[in-house]
């Protein structure tokens, strides 16, 4: 991340909150959230603007979604984190357990520009970037092999594929969208879901619990996955030909939520630090940096990233998950996914 783009999200940061007021901020914000790209795009980029403008520290604490919210578990009685940058599948856990709370329009006032795919119920937190899960190919070895690229989850079960597909684990948000992409593909039940996943884990030579293949793809271990466009992106810009496909039937949305801890340390800080989050241009950068689309409307990209981020056309064509069913469905299916898929 170049020094310019620092200086930028910095001056943003400015304007993010109201004037320093040492009194009122005293002590460390702290922000858990995701790992790699994020992390180094946050603490180079958001984290200096925003302790300049509020006067306040913030520690990042990089982890996966499930592993902040079983942090925010362990913490209830007393937090220890303010604000929880989690996917949108451990959020809707997180809120059905009281471990968050609600935003306060007074201070999160950039909630009235935010896409309505991103508005989560009660405003229990806010989608702040959006992705989508779909399929990812290498697409120099598909051309090389004579494969056309693939259309469809069930093209990954082509035998010609047979130990080169890396799968992602269940335990992850991208486990959850391959399933749920086999389901549809299947005519929407899950009896289909499992019968597909199976067939595509066939060929898969190992099943991922980090989010992140990337090295699968650059060690040519894998030619094809299920994974997040944003991160298929950024593969791609290491001169790698790697290439994202919406499948058909629709990829998945996948929103990257902010969220305020219930009984944080600091909810005023966690509060604005949200807001912050919202405002256009810090949007942009996390798309020019990222891309992830962004959740809000007046965050205008320019025509060339626009076309490698979720825009409002692909957004159209996404039928987001029912939460709150998956994850009362979520731990039998993990078993069942570890006794018949992962074997």
């Amino acid at each position: 991340m170049t020094r310019l783009l620092a200086a930028a999200l910095a001056l943003i940061g400015l304007t993010a909150c109201s004037p320093p007021n040492p009194a009122a901020s005293a002590g460390t914000l702290v922000v858990a959230g995701y790992g790699g790209s994020y992390q180094e795009a946050f603490e180079q980029a958001v984290l200096p603007g925003f302790e300049k403008s509020c006067g306040c520290r913030v520690t990042y604490i990089a982890g996966s979604s499930t592993d902040t919210v079983a942090k925010l578990k362990a913490q209830q009685a007393a937090p220890q984190i303010d604000v929880a940058l989690i996917d949108d599948g451990p959020q809707a856990q997180a809120a059905q357990a009281g471990l968050l709370a609600a935003l306060d329009p007074a201070v999160v006032t950039r909630l009235g520009k935010v896409e309505r795919i991103a508005r989560l119920d009660g405003d229990v937190g806010v989608g702040f970037a959006m992705t989508a899960t779909g399929l990812a190919y290498n697409s120099e070895w598909y051309a090389k092999n004579g494969l056309p690229a693939p259309e469809k989850l069930s093209d990954l079960a082509d035998p010609k594929l047979k130990g080169k597909v890396v799968l992602p684990s269940i335990s992850n948000t991208y486990g959850v969208g391959a399933l749920m992409l086999a389901a549809r593909e299947g005519g929407g039940s899950i009896e289909a879901g499992f019968d597909g996943i199976k067939k595509v884990a066939a060929n898969a030579f190992t099943f991922d619990t980090t989010a992140d293949v990337s090295n699968y793809f650059l060690q040519g271990q894998a030619v094809a996955s299920v994974w997040g466009g944003s991160r298929v992106e950024t593969l791609a810009d290491k001169d790698f030909p790697i290439t994202f496909v919406y499948p058909e039937g629709g990829a998945i949305p996948l929103l990257a939520t902010a969220n305020v801890v219930a009984k944080a340390p600091h909810p005023d800080l966690a509060q604005k630090f949200v807001n912050a989050l919202l405002e256009p241009a810090i949007q942009r950068k996390l798309a020019a940096e990222g891309y992830d689309g962004p959740t809000v409307t007046d965050a205008t990209l320019d025509a060339a990233l626009a076309r490698r981020v979720v825009g409002t056309k692909q957004a159209a064509g996404m039928t987001a998950l029912d939460w709150k069913d998956v994850n009362a469905h979520r731990a039998a299916w993990t078993d069942r996914w570890t006794k018949e898929v992962e074997q």
